[in-house]
């Protein structure tokens, strides 16, 4: 099932997200929905707090750079409870979009390397490394259960300018073609 998508300025996105206790269908499921929304959206990852759930879960799948960046191919995974152990590497700029953000990509710079410790889908543990457009993506998307969108990794003064743009995305003011929650949206009589 495709879910709607919270835009910024909704409170669930400011929230630190919670661990999941345990393995239950309700969760392979909102897995499977994840995975569908995320492909709907032609997203290369969603995070839990993006479909209103304050939970620590992310998936990626970074196939879709796999041109310009090949250690993206094929690289399709579930995070649960994830906790970043280590970024490392030389810091590198790459013009971030975001689905809660719709119309938007602003220049981030983050570490090129991101050591993970998280649980996969079937609830077994990994610690992993993983570099280049990979290591972005799982960066963006962990930023999200700790309540972080890309915007917050900008300069003050560029955060300022976008004041107008952002708050049109809170009240709904943006053309997308994906169901979204806008926070503040003025309803019309």
């Amino acid at each position: 099932m495709i879910l709607p998508v919270v835009a910024y300025g909704h409170p669930v996105l400011k929230h630190v997200a919670e661990d999941i206790e345990e393995n239950s269908p309700e969760i392979q499921q909102l897995i499977a929905d994840m995975f569908e929304t995320m492909y709907h959206t032609e997203g290369v990852g969603l995070a839990a707090p993006q479909i209103n759930k304050s939970i620590r879960l992310f998936v990626i799948d970074s196939d879709p750079f796999k041109d310009k960046y090949p250690e993206g191919a094929g690289v399709k995974k579930v995070f649960v409870n994830p906790e970043i152990i280590e970024l490392s590497g030389e810091p590198w700029t790459f013009r971030e979009g975001c689905l809660s953000l719709p119309d938007m990509g602003e220049d981030v710079e983050r570490p090129s390397k991101v050591k993970i410790n998280y649980l996969d889908e079937n609830f077994v543990e990994h610690e992993d490394e993983f570099d280049g457009i990979v290591a972005r993506v799982i960066q963006h998307e962990y930023d999200h259960l700790e309540g972080k969108c890309y915007v917050d990794r900008i300069s003050p003064m560029r955060k300022m300018l976008l004041k107008n743009k952002l708050r049109n995305i809170s009240e709904g003011n943006v053309d997308v073609d994906y169901k979204m929650i806008f926070p503040n949206k003025k309803h019309r009589r």
